[in-house]
């Protein structure tokens, strides 16, 4: 049937903001009956609401600190019975139930339980929600009859369509209505079952349901020829890139969002002021400093060639100088990310309308999660990576030691290296990136890159390498070009004629025992 009229609904929800209005409006407009339970029935009591309890139309108590309440014939034998079946309807009569047109109900918060620190298992299994989802799909199963409402957003939907057609709700509503609750329970027991499958138990569980939602569709992937589109996790954090708002400039790209994510990721690893800028999902510039201004300025000068139409990230508010400072170097920027902005900063790049702008709103430290990817038929998980080695168990595999001063641009090149795609040499001076070899088949190529980068700053330099120097070659481009200290994880069955290689130079290796690959 089309248009059915609602005469009686059962209402019980969790989240209350807009309900009073909308079953107000039940009533008084088209005089129907509000069932209602427990808390819900207290708030449209308060509200003014004319309402029926549930046991009154059960004839059976609350009970068991409200875990059984719903779970009752007159409830689903309500919702369930087919109204164009003789026998259904023969049969509700004689055991005396009522028909329920409408159910309005969304579920105990349990994701928003489990997300919280220190959530016990107690806590967890009490805000299982029983009663709330049996109603939902008896309704939806009977959406030829029976509207099913689980949106607050859909309140007015429904009023506007019962006000053009005095008081019944269509076909093609309840359908859609009725095909979101089965998307709602499905995603709603895969939570629970996540939860208590990992609950105590081994980090990869032997099944997984990613549950992801569509930010926005994308105007092309990679290439123009290939269609796109971007999703988030369901439970994705604050302060990521899934979380950040757009607040300016034209919609990214599919490759933007790499980039972007490439970026925020590596600006995360420093706690000292810090700008990034990325290009091709590689670093091309990463200066620390005191000041923004001057983090921004030296990461530029890393490479001002690589940088133009490159995607920036900052760790701390972006100011209106840091602003002046990108115009003055005329420098085109695709994307730019922070945890927030100065009005001014906003207010000037308000004048670069095209350039996209993200605030994250906060920063999360980096590491501590999963991330996947996609292969063909299949996907990858691992733990992100983060660069959490403790120095102090680092070992000096030299005669020659770093100096203080060597030791601490070590340990930044470190921090940077670890962004860079493998295999990586990353040489860095006074806390900035001066020439960046990523992405090359052999590790002495991406040397001869980074160092040619470099160009004169080279001198005094220091090299960090993402993984083991398979050969001495590696540091010999170096060491040639003017770098007297090294950090890398060491693990090679030739790093004897490594060491023996920097000793015979006089220059000082670190050895971190961690490597951080990154494909």
């Amino acid at each position: 049937m089309d248009g059915v009229q609602i005469k009686r609904a059962l209402v019980s929800v969790t989240d209350k903001s807009g309900v009073a209005e909308f079953c107000k409006a039940l009533s008084e407009e088209f005089g129907v009956e509000i069932v209602s339970t427990g808390g819900t029935a207290a708030a449209l009591a308060e509200a003014g609401v004319p309402v029926r309890p549930i046991d009154d139309l059960t004839g059976f108590p609350e009970m068991m600190d409200g875990r059984v309440k719903t779970l009752h014939p007159k409830v689903h034998g309500g919702l369930l019975a087919r109204r164009d079946s003789a026998e259904h309807m023969a049969q509700a009569e004689a055991h005396g139930i009522g028909m329920i047109d409408m159910v309005v109900v969304n579920l105990y918060a349990f994701e928003a339980t489990v997300a919280r620190e220190g959530v016990t298992i107690d806590e967890a299994v009490e805000n299982i929600d029983i009663g709330g989802p049996s109603m939902l799909r008896s309704a939806a199963k009977n959406f030829d009859s029976v509207t099913v409402v689980t949106d607050p957003a859909e309140y007015e939907v429904v009023l506007e369509e019962m006000r053009a057609s005095q008081g019944a709700v269509s076909l093609a509503t309840r359908k859609r209505m009725a095909t979101e609750v089965f998307r709602l329970t499905s995603a709603y027991d895969s939570a629970i079952w996540m939860y208590l499958s990992e609950y105590g138990k081994k980090r990869f569980p032997e099944e997984v349901r990613f549950r992801l939602e569509k930010v926005q569709d994308l105007r092309y992937g990679e290439n123009p020829h290939q269609d796109a589109a971007f999703y988030r996790f369901n439970d994705s954090k604050e302060h990521t890139l899934a979380r950040a708002t757009q607040i300016q400039g034209k919609e990214l790209s599919y490759n933007n969002i790499l980039d972007t994510d490439a970026c925020w990721t590596a600006v995360r690893e420093f706690e000292e002021t810090c700008c990034v800028i990325v290009k091709h999902m590689n670093p091309c510039g990463v200066a620390i400093s005191g000041d923004l201004v001057a983090a921004y300025q030296r990461a530029y000068e890393s490479d001002p060639v690589s940088a133009y139409g490159g995607v920036m990230a900052f760790n701390r508010t972006v100011t209106a100088d840091v602003i002046r400072a990108i115009f003055e170097n005329k420098q085109f920027v695709e994307v730019m990310i922070a945890p927030d902005y100065e009005d001014e900063a906003l207010q000037l790049l308000d004048d670069k309308r095209n350039l996209r702008i993200l605030k994250t709103g906060g920063i999360r430290p980096v590491g501590g999660h999963y991330e996947s990817r996609a292969v063909e038929g299949g996907m990858l998980v691992q733990t992100s990576d983060g660069v959490t080695e403790d120095p102090s168990r680092f070992r000096v595999a030299t005669i020659a030691k770093p100096t203080d001063e060597e030791m601490a641009q070590l340990l930044f090149a470190w921090k940077v290296v670890k962004s860079v795609k493998s295999n990586a040499i990353v040489l860095t001076k006074d806390f900035a990136t001066i020439g960046v070899g990523a992405g090359q088949m052999n590790r002495v190529n991406s040397a001869r890159i980074a160092v040619e980068a470099a160009g004169d700053k080279v001198r005094d330099s220091v090299c960090a390498s993402d993984a083991f120097m398979p050969f001495p070659d590696t540091l010999e481009v170096c060491v040639e070009a003017g770098v007297n200290a090294f950090i890398q994880p060491g693990g090679s069955i030739r790093d004897d004629e490594v060491i023996a290689a920097a000793n015979r130079v006089g220059a000082s290796m670190v050895f971190t025992g961690h490597r951080h690959f990154r494909h």
